[in-house]
Parts: C-alpha cells; structure tokens; sequence
C-alpha cells in the first residue's frame, strides 16, 4: 500500500511532542529570518549614513556647524553621535579654560563610551541568531529521538514487525531534524554575516575617533574662540 510521506502529512500525524518541537522551531526560524531582514536594512542604513556624514566632515565645513548639524539630525550615523559627544564634552571643559591634555582625555572618554552604547545598538539581536544556530539542531534531534522512541513504543504490540510499519514514525521524527537544521542553517550564515560586518564598523568607528583626537589636539591649545574650524 502507498503511503504518503509529504512533509504536512508526516508532521499532522506525529505525536504531541513532536509536533510542540517542530512549531517552536518554525516559530524560531521566522523570528531568526525577521532578525535577519532587519539586520541587513538596518546594516545598510547606517552604512549609507556614515558613510555621508564622513564625507561632510572631512570636507573641511566648520566644525562648530557640524555639530550643530549633528545635534539637529534624527537620523544621524553612530560616527555623527560620537563626533557629537566628544565634540560637546570638549567644548565644555574648554570653557573652564583647563589643561590642554585634560580637555582631549575628556572628549576621547566621552567618545569611546559613546562607541560603547552604538555597538551594543548594533550588535542588538545579533547574538540570538548564535543561540537559534547552536541550539536548534539539539532541539530537532530531542523531537527525532522522542519521535522515534514513541514508533518503537506503538510497536511494542506487533507480533511482526515490518519496515513498512516502522517507516512512517521513523519519518515522522526526522523530520524535526530537517526543520531543526532549517532553522540553524540561515542564523549561522546570518551571524557570522553581521559579525564580520559589525567588525568592520567598530574598526571604522574607533580610527574616526583617533582622527578626531589628533583635530582636537591640534587645537585644544588654541583661543576659545577659534575653536570653529580646527582643521
């Protein structure tokens, strides 16, 4: 007799459990998958961003008007926010006239935690796709071997044991690996993805931030005043 083996049938008739392991696994695909598409828009936003507000800046406009630029900006790049924070702590230690190597501390601190909060922003959702990478081929095999040992049990009655009998259930509780693996496969190319870009952003990020450090240097000597354009 023919039996139909498609995956809608062979999951319809799997146990409980099973059927448990194989909807929380597609309920983790899709949520993976949700996180994947974010992440590219996102990646590529802040990209696009970026790579404008550099080009402002090094194209030599007032420093002074950059910031208020960026400060005005709603959408601006991670670069903006941390041009902007170094740029409003040294303008305000530079009010109270202090040591010039106090004043680039100061901005370079207030950098460097502001690199902080934009990478934890970045890399949001990131490690979730580690987790659904590693951990649902394990949760397809506990639904395998929990399928697999309910056949065995339902058989436990038959006097005469066949493969046609057995391969339907045995079936059945593969195909929670497969789906496991289904949802494991596209989360580790995702992250390692959005790792390596992740990386080149932190990169690009903290070479701005020693770039600006040395304009700043340049100029934490000079009058109040010419503070405007210190390139």
């Amino acid at each position: 007799m023919n039996q139909d083996f498609s995956i809608i049938t062979l999951v319809l008739h799997a146990s409980f459990v099973v059927q448990l392991v194989i909807a929380g696994l597609m309920l983790t695909s899709l949520a993976s998958w949700t996180v994947i598409f974010g992440k590219l828009f996102g990646l590529r936003r802040l990209r696009s961003a970026q790579e404008e507000f550099e080009r402002e800046f090094w194209s030599g406009k007032n420093l002074n008007d950059l910031y208020t630029s960026a400060n005005q900006r709603e959408d601006g790049s991670a670069m903006a926010r941390i041009f902007a924070s170094g740029m409003r702590e040294f303008l305000k230690l530079r009010e109270r006239r202090l040591d010039p190597g106090l004043l680039l501390d100061g901005a370079r601190r207030a950098m460097r935690a502001s690199l902080q909060r934009e990478l934890d922003v970045i890399e949001g959702n990131v490690g979730f796709l580690a987790s659904v990478g590693s951990v649902s081929p394990y949760v397809g095999l506990f639904g395998t071997v929990w399928g697999i040992m309910h056949a065995f049990v339902g058989l436990s009655s038959v006097q005469q044991v066949t493969l046609a009998q057995v391969a339907p259930g045995i079936a059945e509780a593969l195909v929670a690996t497969a789906i496991g693996l289904f949802a494991a496969i596209p989360a580790v190319v995702g992250y390692n993805r959005f790792a390596r870009e992740i990386d080149r952003i932190a990169i690009q990020l903290e070479s701005f931030i020693e770039e600006f450090s040395n304009i700043l240097q340049r100029n934490a000597a000079a009058p109040a005043a010419s503070a405007a354009a210190p390139r």
